[in-house]
């Protein structure tokens, strides 16, 4: 199998921690929290009898959807480590198997805790992101490498796009397809387990294409730190040679210390924020989409949900292929994750509005500003992503990923539960004077988007030849 088609096949078996299924699957996926709660989480915390009250349904769901973080983020460190040490390969076999199991026991979840303890230990043994933009970056030239980092992003948006619209039409098939499904059937019994076994089957597929991925490890020579011994060596002479070992050495420790490399930590930091808001967002989004008009929803159903998601993936796919590579090579990946962010704070702001209009004109309006918005999320992402492995050599790449995924996972731990929490706050409070309801909610997003998009500025945001050249001096 050809190495890009293998990266959108894996890809698209990253599960995150989108705890709803209308707003994405979470970190590029078919399988999460949301998929298996299907278009409504509150179908599946109202089913486990945890939430008292309806408006603290996604206080709860927001948990769930935090557990795979958590568990992400105290082992994807060690997960990139060790795909510096013995492959890439190993951690995507390993990372992709344990979807097939644990995501299927998520399906089977008979309560709360079970469905919170088995979405983190999905976690622990899942770091596929980090490791797959590692790869991404190792099996394409550097005149290529935004491509295949589009492709990352884009099986990554298509799969938190198709994951949870799958979780939309196969949830709960007994009630929905009851002349194919019994309500004594297994399906009946779980009626969260049928989508979760789809994407364990899709996840054995993949795994057993995985054995037929080259390893991507030591195929290219990291020429960072000799392409700089070679200036050093340009800029000196014989009787300064002491001097010029001297800073080889240090310059040779501060490419070591990922710690220190500050494009790559301030890069991650802005990667976090822009986390932040993306999962805050799906899990907002998706608890707007099914809540009833008296609380400024949209009151879909979870078909209409999955219809919006579809159609979604699909513009999405067109734009990352066709588009995205062509404007990121005009535009650099800090332009483009500039943009990326300027134009989505007026976009969030008309959200409220956009729960007024009905009909044909609603599903119109809420499709355009759903496909938008995807496209957007994802090309920020993808140039940051760009900037993150431009930021340290090959042989540190995996590290330097599982760095970034450890941050990312904290950051996203608290989304879905600050998220729900902050969504539930919202309903409460339909009659306020200063932006009311929903109109709050969104409000809150545009702020974390506007902190990430100062941060994208200098002096904050450096890149690699910055460094260098202050390294120099």
């Amino acid at each position: 199998m050809p190495p890009l088609c293998s990266i959108r096949l894996i890809t698209t078996t990253v599960p995150g921690a989108r705890s709803t299924a209308s707003s994405g699957s979470g970190e590029g996926s078919l399988t999460g929290t949301s998929l298996t709660f299907g278009s409504s989480p509150s179908a599946r915390i109202r089913d486990f009898h945890i939430a008292k009250r309806e408006e603290d349904i996604g206080f709860y769901a927001g948990f769930v959807g935090s557990s795979f973080m958590v568990g992400r983020a105290l082992t994807s460190v060690f997960w990139g480590v060790v795909a510096d040490r013995y492959g890439r390969k190993p951690v995507i076999l390993i990372g992709t198997f344990s979807v097939v199991v644990l995501n299927a026991l998520f399906g089977l979840s008979t309560g709360f805790w079970m469905a919170l303890c088995t979405r983190f230990l999905l976690g622990c043994f899942n770091s596929l992101l980090g490791t797959i933009r590692a790869y991404a970056a190792e099996i394409s030239r550097e005149e290529h490498r935004s491509l295949t980092l589009s492709v990352v992003s884009t099986s990554r948006g298509i799969g938190l796009i198709i994951g949870p619209a799958i979780g939309g039409f196969f949830a709960q098939p007994a009630d929905k397809y009851p002349g194919l499904f019994s309500q004594s059937s297994i399906f009946g019994r779980y009626p969260y387990f049928l989508p979760c076994l789809l994407i364990s089957i899709y996840a054995a597929g993949v795994f057993i294409s995985c054995w037929w991925l080259p390893e991507t490890l030591h195929m290219h020579e990291s020429t960072d730190v000799t392409g700089l011994c070679d200036e050093v060596e340009v800029s000196c002479d014989s009787s300064d040679a002491t001097k010029h070992d001297t800073e080889v050495e240090e310059q040779k420790t501060y490419e070591e210390n990922l710690l220190k490399n500050w494009p790559l930590m301030s890069t991650i930091i802005v990667y976090c924020v822009f986390s932040l808001q993306e999962i805050a967002y799906s899990e907002i989004f998706s608890l707007w989409a099914v809540s009833e008009r008296k609380f400024g929803g949209l009151n879909f159903s979870s078909q209409d949900v999955g219809e919006v998601l579809a159609i979604s993936g699909f513009g999405l796919l067109l734009f990352q292929l066709l588009l995205y590579p062509r404007v990121e090579k005009v535009l650099g990946p800090i332009m483009v994750t500039r943009l990326s962010a300027g134009i989505s704070i007026p976009l969030l702001s008309s959200y409220p509005y956009i729960a007024m209009l009905s009909g044909l004109t609603l599903h119109i309006a809420l499709n355009f500003a759903s496909i938008l918005r995807n496209a957007l999320s994802v090309s920020g992402v993808t140039g940051i992503f760009i900037l993150l492995n431009n930021a340290v050599p090959q042989h540190q790449r995996g590290a330097a990923n599982g760095i970034s995924m450890t941050a990312m996972s904290i950051s996203k731990a608290f989304g879905p539960a600050c998220g729900g929490a902050l969504f539930s706050w919202a309903q409460k409070r339909q009659v306020a004077t200063f932006l009311p309801g929903d109109q709050m909610v969104f409000f809150i997003l545009n702020l974390v988007q506007i902190i990430g998009l100062i941060l994208t500025f200098k002096p904050f945001l450096a890149q690699p030849h910055e460094r260098r050249a202050t390294s120099l001096t």
